[in-house]
């Protein structure tokens, strides 16, 4: 069936190849190969997944402040049962635990525990090396600097236009 594309195929194929197509598209097959990457590389080596490093790193980032179940969620862009379930199986690994928040009995606050801490350090070393060899290396200085200032100029308007 050989017939003469339709002017809505033509354009749609056109609209298919756009350099904004074509260049977002490759943002996002670059961002999930890394993710990929590091997940493999963290599940190999630690035994946990990206999504918990995550988790480790909100929680160890800072070590006095209390983390409610709610704010990992929305820090992780989870469901509030996909954080649950996430962290059930954190808190089985002996990764994390869920203590009652003094203010409010309602409310659970999560914290690492010590194995929590010690598999964190041994996942940001992996995690690290991933990053440096994919997303810094490849890249001269100069166009690091670049594309760090410009990855952080779209988050800013992504995130005031959501305001």
């Amino acid at each position: 069936m050989n017939e003469t594309p339709q002017p809505d195929a033509e354009a749609a194929a056109r609209a298919a190849d756009s350099p904004l197509v074509r260049d977002f598209g490759l943002l996002i097959k670059s961002a999930t190969r890394l993710e990929q990457r590091i997940d493999a590389a963290l599940r190999r080596e630690c035994g946990i997944s990206h999504t918990m490093l995550e988790v480790l790193i909100r929680l160890c980032r800072g070590p006095a402040e209390e983390i409610s179940q709610r704010l990992l969620a929305d820090d992780l862009t989870l469901t509030s049962s996909g954080t649950t379930r996430l962290l059930d199986r954190m808190e089985e690994a002996g990764l994390v635990r869920r203590v009652p928040s003094p203010e409010d009995r309602r409310v659970a606050l999560v914290e690492p525990t010590p194995e929590g801490r010690t598999t964190f350090l041994r996942a940001a070393a992996v995690h690290a090396e991933m990053v440096e060899r994919f997303f810094v290396g490849p890249l001269s200085a100069g166009d690091y600097r670049r594309l760090t200032a410009a990855l952080g100029e779209i988050d800013r308007a992504l995130r005031e236009a959501a305001d």
